[in-house]
């Protein structure tokens, strides 16, 4: 499997995880290490930003895992831009997973308070990774604001429906020049693993392993269909028929 590139970073694994909804701490770091994954996002509102003893970033920092804060929880751009200033200063990193959604029952990202903030938020010197719709046009716009990556959703998040969107998924990875990362809803290893063969570069899971029976033989399970998806990808799938197809000649010996 080749590696990914982001922003000049390169990543051997293609399974990014998420760190909410862990039974605890030590399970979460358990099946982090599982997955194999290099990039972890987390909550800015689910740490204490001014202490680096927070039990959480305690076992996060327990291994070489690239930190991806997120600002889960703003409402509007001007909240996403303050909440990824104070993440760079307490977490050291100028990476931000942006995510903007109002709406607390659904929490559907905002399309233009996030595209506001992703062109701020570059002018100031982040690697910005944007939440968002599975919406080609919005891809592309922030693709031409500078956004590192766009990581447009499966379905709601937490949802483990799957991939609901796997139409405009499809345009999103065929037309995009930077990383597709789908995130959020993926809710089995047979949903990455299909989101890797359409050809995404990587996904993101979080809730689907963190509320499994197990949790790290759920990362395993993830990290394993991650890596299928995207083998099958680069080796070239097959296209497919309405009708069959013989895999050997048919009537060629009864000519003989």
């Amino acid at each position: 499997m080749t590696s990914l590139i982001i922003a000049g970073k390169t990543f051997h694994s293609r399974l990014f995880t998420g760190t909410g909804k862990f039974s605890s701490p030590a399970v979460m770091e358990a099946a982090l290490r599982a997955s194999g994954t290099e990039l972890v996002t987390v909550a800015l509102k689910r740490v204490d930003l001014q202490h680096q003893s927070d039990p959480l970033l305690q076992h996060l920092h327990q291994d070489n895992w690239d930190l991806l804060p997120n600002t889960s929880g703003a409402r509007t751009a001007a909240e996403a831009v303050f909440a990824a200033q104070l993440a760079r200063e307490a977490l050291g990193t100028n990476w931000i997973k942006l995510e903007i959604h109002p709406d607390p029952k659904y929490l559907l990202p905002d399309p233009i308070e996030t595209l506001k903030a992703a062109e701020e938020l570059v002018k100031q010197g982040f690697v910005v990774l944007p939440y968002i719709h599975a919406d080609p046009v919005l891809c592309k716009r922030l693709e031409e604001v500078g956004a590192a990556a766009v990581m447009p959703l499966g379905s709601p998040i937490g949802s483990n429906k799957g991939l609901r969107t796997i139409d405009f998924l499809s345009i999103i990875i065929e037309q995009s020049q930077v990383p597709v990362v789908v995130d959020a809803g993926i809710g089995s290893p047979s949903d990455a693993a299909k989101a890797m063969e359409l050809g995404a570069d990587a996904v993101l899971v979080n809730t689907a392993i963190a509320v499994a029976r197990e949790p790290v033989r759920m990362a395993q399970a993830f990290a394993q269909a991650v890596t299928a998806g995207r083998e099958a990808f680069e080796a070239g799938l097959g296209s497919s028929s309405h009708q069959a197809v013989g895999s050997s000649p048919l009537l060629a010996f009864l000519d003989l």
